[in-house]
């Protein structure tokens, strides 16, 4: 393999094939993907050793040959840096690269941003239906919008700056893209981004962040999920839980970080590691689940996938939430809101909330993200985490041992400041700084933070630490030698055929098989099989049937019809519509079907007429006695539980051309009773025996 340094020349076919390679090859390349499905036949090292020449990605630097080998200018000097110079450890080029630094660049450096593409309405409504491109939004800073009601704020405060001055003027180098857009245009936009950065007098590379954007969710909003995309597509968490497959999701991992990397995103917001205790909480859906052991092993599975067993120039760095636990929300209301601000713990459980996040820990996470919550009831002071240093240096730094980036979520200086409401914005950056905050999400202009450092508010060590901790990342992923991408490379990696594979397997893994009365299920050959799926928006009316499936191309060997009176079988999957975790009023949350868009009296109507086959998708632990109860079982005689995946999945099911082996991630209540009298804290499977209608971990098979 050549090691000869990158031109300005990027687009060449040849240097094109080493850098694709170099960004895609792992300690563990998945499923046997060949080199010769990317075009490139030549073996390439996953990670440069001391002294080995890296591919070097250059678009405006020139290069420095010290002793046969190659680095690139950054700072355009002419001679080598200890911050250029690749052979030394990340900590070493961090140190040297801070004395570089001015204020108003390290300040500027600790601000993770929404970045716009243009005609790209993330968060607020278009003027105009012009489709999104990859050229820059070259505005002043966007309006500010509160991302949470889509409702203008009266200051600029969640807000996106345009990107070329968010990096020439505000100095920022950590950006979040929420566009759903192409592989191409992705890649494009990231290549472009990196162009602007290296013409920067220090040269420092962007590193760009985003929310899941493989998995089926019917949740789908900023801050939470990108929804369906070109990436391949998966289960939701929760379905990812139900396969019980720590292999396969450990595959997951790994194919997503190479459709990541190949478009140029290298950090994940994600995954979660609060537990699903709370059954109203609107978030339960990003989890995997209630059981802390559990979801530990998920996480690690998912960390190590995702970054390796240590960062490199083929990891993409992942920022797991919501430290310490966000899952205990009082009545499941959550802390986006001030209705939903605290947080508390009357099964004195919080200890479990942090199983899950030592394992992150100790598989070595990049970054962590304290949620919003303030806890009531622990030994800790009642101020959202952000601000809690007991929590947070204490805690989490000292007793646990982290020692990555501490990354706020969105907006707990301006929008969600919950017991600090009565500080003033600088005394809240010198509060959360002291907790031990490196990286603040939520706005674009820094002056505010730049004032907290510049009067002297804030030793100028606790800024210097985060910038070194941020650098250490870059450094770790190789982003100084080689942020580019390929294009190409980005169109054929992304979804394709073999990645969608492995990613249809696991759709059908997740799902499960809970009641199987008289072995209805698998459905004999030649069955006359009635397929609704119903799926109402919330707050829209609900009556009427769904979507009718009836196109069979040959696959299954039953036979669909168009009415239920023509049936041997119904087959009803019903997608509750629950109310959008950003659309909550603060009013009661409950998990009855007839409070979140099913028409109760429409399905125990339909289900009466034949022997039925109930499939709900759970993105809560819905209660189901409206429909499955005394008097509706004789003619319910299977049910099977989905976490988002496709109808194709669900039919190879019922139709026994793959045997179901799920299990739950979760205990579903049996009343709305039982879930009044949970403990917000305590995850199902400790409930009691009264409280469960279906069990964590359970599932049958055939």
């Amino acid at each position: 393999m050549t090691t000869t340094a990158r031109t300005t020349n990027w687009f060449i076919p040849v240097k094109q094939a080493v850098c694709t390679c170099r960004i895609l090859m792992h300690s563990t390349f998945a499923f046997g993907l060949s080199l010769a499905f990317l075009g490139i036949t030549e073996p390439v090292d996953a990670q440069s050793k001391q002294g080995t020449q890296p591919v070097l990605g250059v678009r405006s630097a020139k290069i420095i040959q010290v002793g046969g080998l190659q680095f690139k200018d950054l700072n355009k000097n002419g001679t080598l840096d200890k911050y250029e110079d690749w052979r030394l450890p990340a900590s070493e080029r961090s140190q040297d690269l801070l004395t570089k630094m001015s204020v108003e660049e390290k300040v500027g450096f600790m601000l993770i941003s929404t970045s716009r593409l243009k005609n790209d309405w993330s968060f607020e409504a278009p003027k105009n239906k012009e489709s999104i491109s990859s050229d820059f939004n070259e505005d002043d800073l966007v309006a500010g919008m509160n991302m949470f009601t889509r409702k203008p704020l009266p200051t600029p405060i969640m807000n996106a700056a345009g990107t070329t001055k968010a990096v020439t003027q505000y100095h920022l180098r950590h950006f979040i893209l929420r566009a759903n857009v192409s592989a191409r245009m992705t890649a494009e936009w990231a290549n472009k981004l990196q162009t602007l950065c290296e013409s920067q007098p220090l040269g420092i590379p962007a590193i760009v962040a985003s929310n899941p954007r493989n998995h089926v969710t019917s949740t789908a909003a900023i801050g939470t999920s990108v929804g369906k995309t070109v990436f391949s597509s998966w289960p939701g968490e929760l379905g990812l839980s139900a396969m019980r497959d720590l292999k396969l999701t450990r595959e997951f991992a790994d194919i997503a970080r190479q459709e990541w990397a190949a478009v140029g995103l290298r950090k994940g917001y994600m995954y979660m590691a609060d537990l699903a205790t709370e059954p109203r909480w609107q978030r339960v859906d990003g989890t995997f689940g209630e059981d802390a052991n559990w979801a530990a092993q998920m996480i690690t599975q998912v960390v190590l996938g995702f970054q390796g067993t240590k960062l490199s120039p083929t990891s993409v760095a992942l920022t797991t939430k919501h430290f310490p636990g966000g899952g205990a929300g009082k009545d499941g209301q959550d802390p986006h809101f001030d209705w939903g601000k605290t947080e508390v713990f009357p099964g004195g459980m919080l200890e479990n909330n942090l199983i899950p996040f030592k394992a992150a820990i100790a598989a070595g996470t990049s970054a962590m993200m304290p949620y919003y919550s303030l806890p009531v009831g622990t030994q800790y002071e009642p101020i959202a985490y952000a601000y809690n240093r007991a929590v947070i240096h204490d805690l989490l730094r000292t007793k646990l041992g982290f020692k990555g980036i501490i990354n706020s979520d969105t907006g707990p200086i301006e929008m969600m400041p919950w017991g600090a409401e009565n500080l003033s914005i600088n005394e809240r950056y010198k509060r959360t700084l002291e907790a031990g905050v490196n990286l603040y999400s939520g706005t674009a202009n820094p002056a505010n933070l730049l004032e907290t450092v510049k009067t002297g508010m804030v030793d100028m060590k606790l800024i210097d630490e985060s910038v070194v901790r941020l650098l250490n990342e870059k450094f770790e992923l190789g982003l100084f030698e080689n942020p580019y991408v390929d294009e190409d490379a980005a169109e054929r990696i992304v979804g394709n055929a073999q990645f969608q594979e492995r990613a249809n397997l696991a759709l059908r893994k997740s799902i499960v098989l809970l009641r199987n009365e008289a072995k209805l299920l698998p459905l004999k050959a030649k069955t006359k099989v009635y397929f609704e799926t119903y799926q109402k928006r919330n707050g829209a009316p609900a009556s009427g049937a769904g979507e009718v499936y009836t196109k069979n191309d040959s696959k299954y060997p039953v036979d669909f019809v168009k009415t239920p009176e023509e049936a041997d079988v119904i087959l009803l999957w019903i997608a509750p519509g629950s109310k959008s975790l950003f659309a909550s009023d603060g009013s009661p949350l409950e998990l009855s079907l007839s409070k979140n868009a099913v028409d109760v009296n429409y399905v125990n109507t339909l289900t009466a007429k034949k022997p039925t086959i109930l499939a709900i998708n759970y993105t809560n632990p819905w209660v189901i006695s409206e429909v499955y109860n005394a008097d509706t079982q004789r003619n319910l005689q299977g049910v099977l539980a989905t976490f988002g995946t496709t109808p194709d999945a669900l039919l190879d099911i019922v139709t026994g051309k793959f045997k179901p082996s799920g299990k739950m991630p979760f205990t579903t209540p049996v009343s709305d009773a039982a879930v009044a009298n949970q403990l917000e804290d305590v995850p199902g499977n400790k409930e009691g025996a009264a409280y469960a209608l279906f069990k964590f971990g359970e599932g049958l098979s055939y």
